[in-house]
């Protein structure tokens, strides 16, 4: 690992992967790291790094990988950046995501690995071991080639996206967007769990007490067992519980959901639950943020929007997915309509402000128009009297 730390800091950059499992666990597992760096001397050199190991020293690559001089690439990179953080407790700074910058290079924002590769590199990869039990040890030898096909091109195809996107004037707008996977988390928010609970704000207040202790007391059980919070106790029986307050055995025996086998093994834990909450203050839920509901009149204006942002992105080379969703339109032409300040979208902010934003703005105000000659798109501006 020190040798690849060196190469890595005398060339920059640092490719990277993951193997990891989920099903059925409280957080994804972490269960192999591939990175690839380039040396002048031998060419492409590849490690393969177990964290299910106990001698792993990560100190390394987690100082490699906090390091904003040293770029690291990645494809589809936001659980990867999110499992690295939590696993290596460290910063992870520098990422430039071929799937990003696939999308500001004109091809879909979704596209894998293997049809970039394909389609930039005319290289097709022999996938087989996707959906093999990456927690088993040891790994197979195939399982170990399919790691490293992971990596084995990922630097070649970030150099030749970003030779594309120099020429197209776009690689500060795909460097702008990879930035944000800086601050991506796996890491569970108790209060946006709470807050998402089934028909959680029509409880009373001590219902709603009950109902945070028992999110609590979920939470730490499914994470000391390695468990899906869901099969510790579904939503829908949590907030059962808190709205009906049992005090006995029988009691909760009778609600819907709780089974002979949840009493058996956590009948107890739950009624304590309960007890603990009559001690804890009553804290209300914030007022909910809604937008204002959509009007079945907004489809139109809807449809002129994507018409412009469509053509705009065309226009740039873009993949149109980058630059606005429906729901973004949909708030832009809400707030315009009930005259609230502008939305809290993407589609309004840095680079794509730039794009289209402001033109979004100027069409809902009649200070453009849009209009068809030869199959193209035109923008008229009508200038105030």
């Amino acid at each position: 690992m020190a040798e690849l730390e060196q190469l890595a800091r005398k060339s920059g950059s640092i490719a990277l992967d993951t193997e990891f499992m989920g099903e059925g666990r409280y957080r994804t597992l972490l269960c192999l790291i591939q990175v690839a760096v380039c040396d002048d001397a031998k060419g492409l050199c590849i490690e393969l790094l177990d964290p299910l190991t106990e001698d792993l020293d990560v100190a390394p690559l987690a100082s490699l990988l906090a390091d904003p001089e040293i770029e690291l690439v990645v494809h589809a990179g936001r659980q990867d950046v999110a499992l690295i953080r939590r696993y290596f407790r460290t910063e992870v700074r520098g990422i430039f995501d071929t799937q990003i910058a696939a999308g500001f290079a004109g091809m879909s924002a979704q596209a894998s690995y293997d049809s970039l590769l394909s389609e930039i590199l005319g290289i097709r990869l022999s996938k087989s071991a996707s959906f093999t039990r990456w927690d088993a040890r040891p790994l197979s030898t195939e399982q170990l080639a399919y790691a490293r096909e992971d990596v084995v091109h990922l630097l070649e195809l970030a150099g030749e996206l970003k030779s594309r996107l120099r020429a197209s004037g776009r690689l500060e707008w795909a460097v702008q967007e990879c930035k944000a996977l800086e601050q991506v988390s796996d890491e569970r928010d108790l209060k946006v769990v709470f807050s998402r609970l089934p028909r959680i704000r029509g409880l009373s207040l001590p219902a709603q007490t009950i109902a945070r202790e028992l999110v609590e007391w979920r939470e730490q059980t499914a994470a000391s067992q390695d468990r899906t919070v869901q099969s510790v106790l579904p939503d829908a029986v949590l907030v059962e519980i808190a709205k009906r307050k049992p005090s006995t055995s029988e009691q909760l025996e009778n609600i819907r959901g709780v089974g002979q086998g949840t009493l058996r093994r956590r009948g107890q834990e739950l009624l304590k639950s309960i007890q603990r909450a009559s001690d804890r203050p009553h804290e209300p839920l914030e007022p909910s943020q809604r937008s204002p509901i959509p009007d079945v009149a907004d489809g139109p204006l809807i449809a002129l929007a994507e018409a412009l942002v469509r053509a705009r992105a065309r226009e740039a080379g873009l993949a149109y997915e980058l630059v606005a969703g429906r729901s973004d339109l949909q708030a832009i032409i809400t707030a315009h309509r009930v005259g609230e300040d502008e939305a809290k979208v993407r589609t309004l902010q840095g680079w794509r402000r730039e794009l289209v934003g402001e033109q979004l703005l100027q069409l809902l105000e009649g200070d453009i128009s849009l209009s068809v000659s030869d199959g193209s798109l035109l923008v008229e501006s009508h200038p105030a009297d």
